[in-house]
């Protein structure tokens, strides 16, 4: 199992950006894929971005193409979102997630390991 760590997870206004880090220990990270979700309240956990474990390969939902990036350096053990003109409805909790040899899936149950969550809030 890997364990994942999620920061950079703030307050900001409509239009700003954010970095959110995902750091891991334990196995060896690039043997994973990783993804990047979310769940606002009362809502269901969705998929935002997913990356192969070489970062040649990456895929986003539909609401975020465009705007967010997702990254890793396999040498620090970490992958990265960058979200650039946030708007309102993407306030939520991101969890990032592990899924050991895969390529990249949109879909949550394909992963086994999950951060704690940080939580992003955009204003209007």
């Amino acid at each position: 199992q890997v364990q994942l760590v999620e920061s950079g997870g703030g307050l900001v206004q409509a239009g700003g950006s954010l970095r959110l880090s995902c750091a891991a220990s334990g196995r060896t990270f690039s043997s994973y894929s990783m993804g990047w979700f979310r769940q606002a309240p009362g809502k269901e956990r969705e998929f935002v971005a997913t990356i192969s474990w070489s970062g040649g390969s990456t895929s986003y939902a539909d609401s975020v193409k465009g705007r967010f990036t997702i990254s890793r350096d396999n040498a620090k053990n970490t992958v990265y979102l960058r979200m650039n003109s946030l708007k309102p409805e993407d306030t939520a909790v991101y969890y990032c997630a592990a899924q050991l040899w895969g390529l990249g899936s949109t879909i949550k149950a394909d992963y086994g390991s999950w951060g704690q969550g940080t939580q992003v809030t955009v204003s209007s």
